[in-house]
């Protein structure tokens, strides 16, 4: 008997102690695929929040808490996203998420997301033409990358274009607005070649055959890629095999980034450019400093940063100051506070969240080098702010979001004036 009541109190005691480190510590979820297609690219994001959350603990946490990671796996898989956003707001009482890469991944959260009101930081670059309340979108809109690299592509002279994606939302809706535009700026439909592979595709010889013969017409051809994931490896690597060299027919990337290229034989991509809005090679304090508690963190002098990486960066920073600021982690309040908060970004700047729900960034164009590096070849005067709705989709022109009171709107019509939903 006294060693079955000993027995019992010793349980109670773990679950009261279980309960008291969790009242203790403020979870935060990281929702990133480690396996599958993304694997490439996403398990550097998990890494990163690890080392912020890491360095904020070090600082004192937050709150006078310490911050504790919920790393799940989706494992690539876009349904799964959901079912495991849900598990870390409803089970796990996460009182933000950090997460998704594409964007079939975060369509598949948003309304999970919506339902719980919880917040969802989203990193990487994508279509726009959404806004939630409840997420925070601090990757690029396609102000923010697309058109500017198109307009720096023009002024090189380019002609003709190749719109060469991966088969799902983001490559799509980009490419529609891209079209969109390139009419509007007098380009014929026969000068736009658009082609979509699925996700993980590895046999390129045929589609780059078919680049080499659109680009032969006599008129300058650039392509203009939002192939996603590790597909980009073996489309490379074909462009290498054919002889597709930068200054016959330059391709432009949108998630191809130092991460990527540190699995590639670069020598025959030099001078292939990526549109982005940071590089590792960015000369600045802040992000010398980033570099080096990257590589203390990893223990790995060779491990890369990129892009996405900046934007978990911006965001998780974005987070603690509006955390503190509102005196809560409840979603509501730091959904309020967040607006019209300012960081710095790796640059040398600051990173304001608009009432959007989009940041503001420097725009960058870089030519790939054969140390897997990008040199900077252009870059806007200043800071560009996120558009959440494209001004060349009809649709869209005449949207705007403003999640400040009284609005509190995502898409509100200002022809009609009225708003149609919290967001698309």
């Amino acid at each position: 008997m006294k060693r079955k009541l000993l027995s019992t109190a010793v349980l109670a005691a773990t679950i009261l102690s279980a309960h008291a480190y969790a009242a203790d510590t403020i979870k935060v979820g990281v929702l990133h695929s480690l396996s599958g297609t993304m694997a490439i690219s996403e398990t550097t994001l998990k890494d990163t929040m690890l080392m912020l959350i890491d360095e904020q603990n070090k600082k004192g946490g937050l709150l006078g808490k310490k911050l504790e990671p919920v790393v799940v796996d989706p494992a690539s898989n876009w349904p799964l996203f959901a079912e495991k956003a849900r598990e870390l707001i409803s089970k796990e009482k996460v009182s933000a998420v950090f997460g998704c890469w594409t964007s079939v991944s975060r369509k598949s959260v948003l309304p999970v997301f919506e339902e719980l009101n919880s917040i969802l930081f989203y990193p990487v670059q994508y279509e726009g033409e959404e806004s939630s309340k409840n997420v925070f979108y601090t990757g690029a809109a396609p102000n923010q990358q697309a058109i500017p690299a198109v307009d720096y592509l023009m002024d090189q002279g380019v002609k003709r274009w190749v719109l060469a994606g991966t088969d799902y939302v983001y490559p799509r809706t980009t490419n529609k607005i891209l079209e969109a535009y390139l009419k509007d700026k007098g380009v014929a439909a026969s000068d736009i070649m658009i082609n979509y592979t699925p996700f993980g595709h590895s046999d390129w010889q045929s589609i780059v055959s078919d680049i080499k013969k659109f680009g032969s017409a006599g008129k300058k051809t650039a392509v203009v890629s939002t192939v996603n994931g590790d597909a980009n490896v073996p489309f490379y690597k074909e462009l290498g095999n054919q002889g597709v060299t930068a200054d016959q027919i330059p391709v432009v990337a949108f998630s191809v980034g130092e991460e990527e290229l540190s699995g590639m034989d670069t020598a025959p991509l030099v001078g292939h450019l990526a549109a982005w809005n940071y590089f590792e090679s960015v000369d600045s304090q802040a992000n010398e400093e980033f570099i080096e508690a990257w590589h203390k963190f990893t223990k790995d002098d060779k491990r890369t940063t990129n892009d996405p990486m900046e934007a978990t960066y911006i965001g998780f920073n974005m987070w603690v100051k509006a955390v503190e600021a509102a005196g809560t982690t409840d979603p509501t309040a730091v959904q309020n506070a967040l607006i019209g908060t300012s960081v710095p970004n790796l640059s040398g700047g600051y990173s304001t969240m608009m009432p959007n729900h989009h940041i503001t960034k420097p725009v960058l164009i870089g030519e790939i080098q054969d140390d897997g590096q990008f040199q900077t070849v252009w870059e806007t005067a200043g800071l560009v702010a996120g558009d959440a709705w494209s001004d060349f989709l009809p649709g869209s022109k005449d949207l705007i979001s403003d999640w400040r009171a009284p609005l509190s709107c995502g898409n509100y019509n200002v022809k009609t004036g009225k708003c149609s939903g919290q967001n698309f």
